[in-house]
């Protein structure tokens, strides 16, 4: 064998007509997109109100000067510095740029507090350096019960910054009474298709968000 075949012996096995290999391939990307629509659809009939009230907060604060500071685990923390990119660096050129941080980027200080204070501190810290009240502290947990997701929304409430949380499962320890202002869940156990659903919620949101930014330029 040479090539591909040196590296990946089992394609030499591969039966010469790959029909049925492509089938089922097709099958399985149809199927996936089943069921990802289908979450996106239950996240929207049950949070659709809630996707209003973060778009309303997210742009009343926006509109005061204040700034959205976003965190996540894995997963989680792609989708913080998606969010933080689309509002610093919008695609599209009728959105204003947007002062957000995105409190996963540092690894410096991210190592320096997980070490030395403990990993559940790790955006607490960083609420306490640079939250302010009117801010917005946007966390993402498939779980729901990320142990320094939940204690940088406790720090953010104590600093009067508002909390907008998604998650996945039933909400997790971010669904206890007091802790968010928006909560939003994407209704499922299985994490790709959890994130998947959240990526089209908070791209939602931020067109709801910036739609009202418009409306308010507009007055």
């Amino acid at each position: 064998m040479s090539g591909l075949e040196d590296l990946y012996p089992f394609l030499g096995d591969q039966p010469a007509d790959a029909g049925p290999v492509l089938a089922e391939v097709a099958r399985s990307t149809r199927e996936k997109s089943r069921e990802v629509n289908a979450l996106r659809r239950a996240l929207w009939d049950r949070h659709a109100g809630d996707l209003a009230t973060a778009a309303h907060l997210l742009a009343e604060a926006f509109a005061a000067g204040n700034k959205l500071l976003a965190f996540g685990n894995g997963g989680s923390a792609t989708d913080a510095m998606d969010l933080v990119a689309d509002l610093t660096m919008p695609a599209d050129p009728r959105w204003r740029p947007l002062p957000a941080l995105d409190l996963t980027r540092d690894v410096a200080m991210l190592t320096a507090v997980g070490n030395d204070v403990g990993f559940e501190s790790v955006f607490v810290r960083q609420i306490i350096a640079c939250g302010l009240p009117g801010d917005v502290a946007v966390g993402f947990s498939t779980s729901g019960s990320s142990a320094n997701v939940v204690a940088a929304f406790a720090q953010a409430k104590r600093q009067r910054i508002s909390t907008i949380g998604f998650a996945g499962y039933d909400g997790g320890r971010m669904a206890q009474p007091g802790l968010l202002d928006a909560l939003i869940v994407a209704p499922s156990s299985y994490i790709p298709r959890i994130q998947e659903a959240h990526a089209t919620a908070y791209h939602t949101l931020l067109c709801m968000m910036q739609a009202l930014l418009q409306e308010r330029d507009a007055a």
